[in-house]
């Protein structure tokens, strides 16, 4: 039953996520002159409010590249992480439904190639990924962080999309991706692989990366 209710816990999380972030960006648009920063600012907060409420039951991942990073470093079971990714694609969905309800035809904020370059849109979303999960990483190995690491982590999600909106439209999460892409269609659902393989390439790599220097500094 504690499993059933962490998988809940994280659809809820991807699904407001995605309706109130992704909403922001398709109701107010991403121009540099206001709407991008309240995209930006839109992510960065809904990771806050979602941290401090569903944060004690299944840690608010809320993302697919979260998840992967903490099972790569033992901190979720295969069961659980399988559980965590289901849940968030589902929540992310649901989240996308809702917001094609509200905001036909707004393209409901979904990721796009940069310049139509494949290999540029996986390094873009590569590094934005790794810098947002490796912050994570480091916040959350301290139980002494606890009270501030949802403030932390919500803002160095509105950083990378301070940063990535103007690329791709910002991913750093594979869920958050596929909701969208899957209403709108076209181009965004034959691209939207590059927004599921990268963040979670850049995830593991964070881990790695996190790992390995955490580890050098308790040696």
């Amino acid at each position: 039953m504690n499993a059933i209710k962490k998988y809940i816990a994280e659809l809820i999380g991807t699904f407001v996520l995605v309706l109130f972030a992704c909403g922001t960006a398709a109701v107010v648009g991403c121009d540099v002159t206001g709407g991008y920063l309240l995209t930006a600012l839109a992510f960065g907060l809904v990771i806050v409010a979602m941290a401090y409420s569903i944060g004690n039951i299944s840690g608010c991942h809320i993302n697919p590249a979260v998840s992967i990073a903490m099972w790569v470093s033992k901190k979720l079971s295969t069961k659980d992480f399988i559980g965590y990714v289901v849940a968030q694609f589902i929540g992310a969905t649901l989240g996308a439904v809702v917001l094609n309800l509200l905001a036909p035809g707004t393209g409901l904020g979904a990721n796009g190639l940069y310049n139509n370059n494949v290999v540029l849109s996986l390094i873009v979303e590569v590094i934005l990924t790794f810098v947002f999960v490796i912050s994570i990483m480091g916040v959350t190995s301290k139980d002494s962080n606890s009270a501030v690491a949802g403030i932390v982590i919500g803002l160095s999600l509105t950083l990378v999309h301070i940063l990535g909106i103007s690329f791709t439209g910002t991913s750093v999460n594979p869920a958050r991706s596929f909701g969208p892409a899957l209403l709108v269609g076209g181009e965004a659902l034959a691209n939207v692989w590059v927004f599921i393989v990268a963040p979670l390439v850049g995830g593991v790599l964070a881990a790695v990366v996190y790992n390995f220097l955490a580890s050098n500094k308790k040696a």
